[in-house]
């Protein structure tokens, strides 16, 4: 029902045959030994999907927000878990596109472009989910250079990324206000990678835990100024948000299409099930609801993209920041929509999902039929990013504040 350009065609088009060709055959296995196939990264790299959020100047073909968003859907609606690597190298890469100078760009966005490196957005510790201003991990200025301690753990792709987008506390004194945020090398002395995590769903992506003893990293990895680091963190899930509600709309799409063609062949007294009124009606209620997601996220990430595209070519242009180049276009925050969508988005997925798993009963609940997988994988989408009453709090606080 959208209008969208060659460019956008493309791209869902390369990804749709991606997810067919490359994802699917991968999918049980992967999920089953709960093991990311390494030689899936190459794949990707060729794939080209990793240049969708940079402009030319980078190797990139500058389709923004909606480009990646396409891409995500897409490739979820066959594995929401091998789909991640575009999404959580983006979400990492945020904070270095909003608040990066021309000279760190130039170091390393024809990496993230090319895929040849991952970036990943360490946040997460034991003491401070939900409550992120409650992190331990320190980053003391020694000279040139900040010595970071602590550990993170949930970390999205943890072991196949490069670049560790950390946020960690340079004045403890000051709380919220006492947070920085910095880029850290995977090869860098002191960094180390923990455990991996066994989970629910999403199980071919690893997440894993990350320690940091003595990590020495230079001032110029510092993103943005010092002690801006929460400022960074929450516009970062302004941009970031929808790319989950992809995740979950392509997710769910995925789940309702494996059930209803099993519905249409599956035969119960005489009849095909998907001609009982009652399992009708039930997938006419669930595509409604998935079309009305759809619609949502990218009413908004189009309009997203008429600051955020001109933006980023402003700011290349002018050698300068983009969330400088951005206040010059709009003024516009838009954490009550990011959060609108991701929490509808993935709300309506784990309702989709576990009905259809209801809906083709017995063999529903079998892992040798895809649609549980789907249910397992859709839930983390109500978790990640924010959890859901996160969501609604950000919400709330933007509504009242409008009023």
């Amino acid at each position: 029902m959208f209008e969208l350009d060659e460019t956008q065609k493309e791209i869902q088009n390369l990804a749709r045959t991606f997810a067919n060709d490359v994802l699917l055959p991968l999918s049980a296995e992967a999920d089953e030994k709960e093991e990311f196939p390494l030689d899936l990264l190459n794949e990707y790299r060729q794939s080209g999907f990793y240049s969708i959020i940079y402009p030319q100047n980078y190797n990139g073909i500058n389709a923004g927000l909606t480009g990646l968003c396409l891409c995500i859907e897409e490739l979820s609606k066959i594995d929401g878990s091998l789909a991640l690597p575009p999404a959580t190298s983006a979400l990492g890469a945020i904070p270095l596109i909003l608040y990066s100078n021309n000279s760190q760009r130039e170091r390393w966005f024809y990496d993230l472009s090319s895929g040849n490196k991952l970036a990943a957005f360490a946040l997460t510790e034991p003491e401070a989910g939900s409550d992120a201003t409650s992190i331990k991990m320190t980053a003391k200025k020694e000279g040139n250079y900040y010595i970071i301690n602590g550990m993170k753990h949930f970390c999205s792709s943890g072991n196949i990324s490069d670049l560790y987008l950390v946020f960690a506390k340079t004045a403890p004194d000051k709380g919220a206000r006492g947070i920085s945020c910095f880029v850290v090398e995977k090869e860098r002395d002191g960094f180390k990678i923990g455990k991996k995590e066994r989970k629910l769903g999403i199980r071919s992506n690893p997440t894993t835990e990350l320690y940091f003893d003595n990590v020495k990293v230079p001032e110029e990895n510092l993103i943005g100024a010092e002690n801006f680091g929460l400022f960074i963190l929450q516009e970062t899930f302004d941009y970031s948000r929808p790319g989950v509600a992809a995740q979950a709309i392509g997710i769910a799409e995925g789940a309702l299409e494996y059930a209803v063609k099993y519905l249409k062949e599956r035969k119960q007294f005489g009849e095909p099930i998907i001609s009982f009124q009652a399992v009708s009606h039930k997938i006419a209620e669930l595509a409604t609801k998935l079309e009305a997601a759809r619609a949502f996220l990218y009413s908004i990430v189009k309009e997203m993209d008429k600051s955020y595209i001109k933006a980023f070519e402003n700011a290349i242009n002018n050698k300068t920041v983009m969330r400088d180049e951005l206040k010059k276009i709009s003024r516009k925050r838009w954490t009550k929509y990011s959060a609108m969508v991701k929490l509808f988005a993935s709300d309506i997925a784990f309702d989709i999902t576990q009905e259809c798993v209801n809906l083709c009963g017995g063999i529903g609940y079998m892992r040798s039929f895809r649609v549980e997988k789907y249910m397992r994988d859709a839930k983390v989408t109500q978790i990640y990013e924010g959890a859901n009453n996160i969501q609604k709090n950000e919400i709330a606080a933007s509504i009242i504040k409008d009023y």
